[in-house]
C-alpha cells in the first residue's frame, strides 16, 4: 500500500516538472525568460572598444558584413579573406620609449648583456633618442646585437625582456603595449573568417615571440608572421657561404650570425607578402609611410575582391604619446585611397585600467658604467 502511494508521488512530481519544463520551453521561445548575463551578451556586441559617430568602426563593420554574407555582391570566400597587419604603430605602441625592438637593443646593451657587445654597438645604442630613424642601417647593427645566440635563446630573451616596464607609462611592460581596440578588432575579423596576417618591419623571430605572448596570439599562428629577416645559420658553419654544402644532424643548433638579409618595410613588405602568401590581401592596416606599399597592394584596382586600406593615426596625446595632426593626416591618406583610424576619437579605450602615461616620456639611461670600456 505504501509503495503505491509513493509511486503516485513520484509520478505527481514528474508531471508537475514536466509542466514546468513545458511552460519554460514556451516562455523562452516568447523570450519572457532571462537567457543569458549582460556580461555575456556585451561580448556579442561587435567593436565594443571603438567609438560610434566616427566613421572607422561603423566602415569596418559595414565591409565585413558586405564581403561575409552569402549572396552579396561582394561576398568573399573564407579561403581569400586574408587580412594583413603592420605591428609597431598598428597593433602596439611605437612612441620612443615604447617601441620594443630598438629599446630591447638598448636595454640588451647598455643593461643586460654590455659583455657580449662591442664597443661600438654599446656606442650605437647610446646615441639613439627620440625621433631616431629606424631604417636598414639600424637594423643592421641590431643583428649584430645578438650574433651567436641560437634561435631560442634569442626567442627567450624577447619575452623576458617584455617583462620589463617601460618609463613612458605607469604600470605598462613593453609586452602590454598592444592597442586593445586593434586586439578587438583582430578578434572579430578571425570570428568571421579572416586569415590574420602580422607583417613587420621588426624582425621575425621577434615578431613571433612578441604576437605568441600577447593578446592576440589565439588568432595568428608562427607562420602567419612576415618580419624582417636576420641571417640564421647552422650552429658550426656560420662561415660557410653555401647552406647546401652541409646537412642538419640530431641535436644541431640554429643559431644568428650577426649577418642581416632584409628589411621588411616599404616594397619589401608588398614583395614579402607575394612571396609567402601568395595572393592579394582583401584588408591592410598601418600607421605609416613604410606601410603604404602593402596598403597599394591590397586595393590595387587588379584584386579581384572588395578591398580596403586603413590607417591608424596616432593623434592621442591625452592617453597616449601621440601627437600627430589628425586633419592633416586623415586628408593625406583619404587622398591615396586610404580609411585614417583616429586613436583619440575612434578608440574608446587604449590600453588596460590602470596603464596611463607617465609624468615624462622617456628619462635617459644612467651610462657611465655601461659605456666605461669604450671610454
Amino acid at each position: 500500500m505504501e509503495t503505491t502511494k509513493q509511486l503516485k508521488l513520484w509520478r505527481c512530481v514528474a508531471m508537475i516538472a514536466l509542466c514546468a519544463l513545458i511552460a519554460v520551453s514556451i516562455l523562452y521561445a516568447f523570450g519572457v525568460v532571462w537567457k543569458a548575463p549582460a556580461a555575456q551578451e556585451a561580448k556579442t556586441v561587435p567593436l565594443s572598444l571603438w567609438n560610434d559617430g566616427y566613421g572607422a568602426k561603423q566602415s569596418l563593420m559595414d565591409y565585413v558584413t558586405a564581403v561575409t554574407t552569402e549572396g552579396s555582391k561582394d561576398y568573399i570566400p573564407e579561403k581569400d579573406r586574408i587580412a594583413v597587419f603592420d605591428m609597431d604603430g598598428t597593433l602596439t605602441c611605437e612612441t620612443y620609449y615604447t617601441y620594443y625592438d630598438t629599446m630591447m637593443f638598448i636595454e640588451y646593451c647598455l643593461v643586460d648583456h654590455p659583455e657580449r657587445v662591442s664597443d661600438e654597438l654599446k656606442q650605437v645604442a647610446a646615441a639613439i633618442q627620440p625621433g631616431y630613424l629606424a631604417d636598414e642601417t639600424l637594423a643592421r647593427n641590431f643583428a649584430k646585437a645578438y650574433a651567436g645566440m641560437t634561435v631560442e635563446e634569442f626567442s627567450a630573451y624577447v619575452e623576458e625582456f617584455g617583462k620589463k616596464q617601460t618609463q613612458s607609462f605607469e604600470n605598462m611592460r613593453y609586452i602590454d603595449n598592444f592597442y586593445l581596440p586593434m586586439v578587438e578588432l583582430v578578434e572579430y575579423l578571425y570570428n568571421n573568417g579572416f586569415e590574420i596576417w602580422v607583417i613587420s618591419g621588426t624582425e621575425r623571430t621577434t615578431t613571433r615571440a612578441i604576437v605568441a605572448n600577447s593578446p592576440i596570439q589565439d588568432f595568428v599562428s608562427p607562420e602567419h608572421v612576415i618580419g624582417t629577416d636576420f641571417e640564421v645559420k647552422q650552429k658550426g658553419h656560420e662561415n660557410e657561404p653555401s647552406n647546401m654544402d652541409f646537412k642538419y644532424e640530431n641535436g644541431d643548433e640554429l643559431v644568428l650570425t650577426g649577418g642581416f638579409i632584409q628589411k621588411n618595410l616599404n616594397a619589401n613588405k608588398s614583395i614579402y607578402i607575394e612571396r609567402e602568401i601568395g595572393q592579394r590581401p582583401v584588408l591592410a592596416f598601418g600607421n605609416s609611410g613604410s606601410d603604404t606599399s602593402m596598403m597599394n597592394y591590397t586595393i590595387d584596382s587588379r584584386n579581384p575582391y572588395l578591398a580596403e586600406a586603413y590607417m591608424v593615426v596616432a593623434d592621442d596625446n591625452f592617453r597616449e604619446w601621440g601627437k600627430q595632426d589628425w586633419d592633416t593626416k586623415s586628408a593625406d591618406y583619404i587622398a591615396k585611397g586610404y580609411i585614417p583610424i583616429s586613436m583619440k576619437s575612434d578608440f574608446a579605450v587604449i590600453y588596460p585600467d590602470g596603464i596611463v602615461k607617465a609624468k615624462e616620456q622617456y628619462v635617459p639611461f644612467a651610462l657611465d658604467e655601461a659605456l666605461a670600456p669604450a671610454a
